[in-house]
């Protein structure tokens, strides 16, 4: 089980020396959408200029533009991107395609499937390389994670990361579905103490 952490406030400053500081604990980093929106395609060419051996993803969820899009992204220094479920079939295959020639790699994420079980089980015939069952922040409910996990899982043939409102209260109930990685965000990244809390988390990921 891999732990990615994701970096997703406005102050990219802050965010590349916390994310210096955990390296350590974390097998890869995601750039949130509110990095990219205020500071575009800077904010990855310094996380790939600060921690140039770490795997980075960009959370593009991309929905159009596809090809220009998955390029000017990669070619930025990310290791992979995202690409929204709810997305054209050819958008996300072509996303995939454009990702693949360039050596890099893409996530397509749950977050607006119309249904997360046919995605999921159509995901690697759009050429996506992992999934990321994703609950948004604000919107977390345990029970409806618990019950839509066991659809994706079945349905899946692709890695799946779980990304949620993940924390000290629920982390263990995330982990015992044993998925391929978490994705955690604030609970690292804004507390107090970002290292003890990434040593928390990397010691659950098993």
């Amino acid at each position: 089980m891999k732990l990615q952490v994701v970096f997703n406030s406005l102050d990219l400053e802050k965010d590349l020396i916390v994310a210096q500081s955990i390296m350590e604990f974390v097998d890869q980093i995601t750039i949130g959408q509110l990095l990219l929106f205020k500071y575009g395609l800077t904010a990855i060419t310094r996380f790939r200029e600060t921690l140039p051996q770490s795997r980075i993803i960009a959370d593009t969820k991309i929905i159009e533009f596809c090809k220009d899009s998955a390029k000017l992204n990669l070619d930025a220094g990310a290791d992979w991107i995202t690409v929204l479920a709810g997305a054209n079939q050819n958008i996300i295959h072509s996303t995939c395609t454009t990702a693949h020639n360039l050596g890099k790699r893409v996530m397509l994420d749950l977050i607006d499937a119309r249904s997360r079980g046919q995605s999921a089980l159509e995901a690697k015939s759009y050429g996506a390389d992992a999934i990321i069952f994703h609950q948004p922040h604000d919107d977390y409910d345990e029970f409806t994670l618990l019950d839509e996990w066991d659809m994706i899982k079945g349905n899946a043939d692709l890695p799946i990361y779980i990304s949620a409102k993940i924390n000290r209260d629920n982390i263990q109930t995330i982990t015992n579905l044993a998925p391929a990685g978490i994705i955690v965000g604030k609970a690292i990244t804004q507390d107090d103490d970002p290292v003890s809390q990434a040593q928390y988390f990397r010691q659950l990921v098993i």
